[in-house]
C-alpha cells in the first residue's frame, strides 16, 4: 500500500497506527479504533509468549514496552497505543521520552472516564497485580478529582478466564453465549468473580474500572456480580477517542476514502489459534496474521 505522509500540504497520513498488548486483550482497543476510525490502518502486536505481564517486575515490563515500540516503528507506524494497563503503568513515560511518534496508554483515558461517571465519588478498580501495585489508576483518578475514594483489587485470574473462555467458545451453543457475552462463562468462573468483587460491592462503589484490556471480554460476568447500579468503565472507547483527537490535531488522519490494511502479529506459537480467537474479539475476520520471534530481554 502506498503511504501518504502528512507534510503540511495534504494534511493526511496513511501510515498505520501501532497497537500492542501482552495477548488478546488489546484487541478490545483495536476494535474500538476500527469502529471510531474506520479508514485507519492498524499493526497489532500481541505478546502472547510472555503473557501475562501482571506478575512480572515493572522494570522487565518496561523493557518489553521499549522493545515492542521499536519493532512497531520498524513497520513505519505514525502513532503507538500501549493497549495494556500493566505495560502503560510500567513503560509509557519512558516510551514517550524515547520515541519520535506520539505514544499513548490506556490508564489515563480510563481514569478520566471513571472520574466523570461516578456520582458518589467511590470508584473501584480491578486490574492485574502489577497495575494495582503501581497505583497508576488511583493516582490518575485522584489527579482529576482528589475527593474521589478509590478501592483497588488485583484480579489476575480474570486474564486467564477471558482467554480460556474464548478458547472454550466453540460450537453453536457456546457461539450464542459468545455473541451475548463475548466469552463462554463456566459456573466456576462466577465463583471466582464473586470472590474478587464482593468486597468492592460492599464498599458501595458506583463505578468500576475494568483496569485490564482483557476484562471487557468479561463484562457480562463482572456486571452480573456487581449489579446494575455500578457503571462499568472500559478504557477502550476513551482511548480511541484520544487517538482520534491527537491525529486530528496533528493533521495525521488517513485521507478520506483510504482503504485500511490491518495486520496482526503474535509471539505465541500458534498463529491459527491467535487468528481464530482474535477474530472473536474483533467481531470480524483477522485477515493478516503472522508470527514474530523477539530476542530475550534481560533486566540489568
Amino acid at each position: 500500500m502506498e503511504q501518504m505522509r502528512a507534510d503540511g500540504l495534504d494534511g493526511y497520513d496513511n501510515r498505520p497506527i501501532g497497537v500492542f498488548d501482552s495477548g488478546y486483550g488489546g484487541l478490545t482497543v483495536a476494535r474500538a479504533l476500527q469502529k471510531r476510525l474506520p479508514e485507519e490502518s492498524l499493526v497489532y502486536f500481541g505478546d502472547s509468549a510472555r503473557c501475562p505481564y501482571g506478575p512480572r517486575d515493572q522494570a522487565e515490563v518496561d523493557r518489553f514496552v521499549q522493545q515492542i515500540c521499536t519493532w512497531l516503528l520498524g513497520h513505519d507506524v505514525k502513532m503507538i497505543v500501549i493497549a495494556c494497563n500493566t505495560a502503560t503503568a510500567a513503560g509509557l513515560a519512558h516510551a514517550q521520552r524515547v520515541f519520535p511518534v506520539p505514544v499513548v496508554g490506556v490508564v489515563e483515558p480510563g481514569a478520566r472516564a471513571a472520574a466523570h461517571a461516578t456520582l458518589n465519588r467511590r470508584v473501584g478498580v480491578i486490574a492485574t497485580k502489577g497495575t494495582v501495585e503501581s497505583n497508576a489508576y488511583s493516582d490518575a483518578i485522584r489527579h482529576i478529582d482528589a475527593g474521589i475514594t478509590v478501592f483497588s483489587t488485583a484480579t489476575p485470574r480474570f486474564v486467564e478466564i477471558a482467554e480460556l473462555g474464548l478458547k472454550m467458545a466453540e460450537g453453536p451453543i457456546e457461539d450464542y453465549l459468545s455473541d451475548a457475552s463475548k466469552v463462554y462463562i463456566r459456573p466456576e468462573f462466577e465463583e471466582i468473580a464473586r470472590e474478587y468483587l464482593e468486597p468492592l460491592r460492599r464498599c458501595e462503589i458506583d463505578t468500576l474500572v475494568l483496569g485490564c484490556t482483557h476484562y471487557p471480554l468479561l463484562k457480562a460476568l463482572i456486571g452480573g456480580v456487581v449489579g446494575r447500579p455500578v457503571t462499568l468503565v472500559s478504557s477502550a472507547d476513551e482511548t480511541a477517542r484520544d487517538v482520534d483527537h491527537i491525529l486530528r490535531r496533528r493533521h495525521s488522519l488517513a485521507c478520506p476514502g483510504n482503504v485500511p490494511a490491518h495486520a496482526f502479529f503474535t509471539t505465541g506459537p500458534d498463529v491459527e489459534e491467535f487468528r481464530r480467537f482474535g477474530s472473536r474479539v474483533l467481531a470480524r475476520p483477522m485477515d493478516v496474521a503472522g508470527h514474530v520471534e523477539l530476542p530475550t530481554v534481560s533486566v540489568n
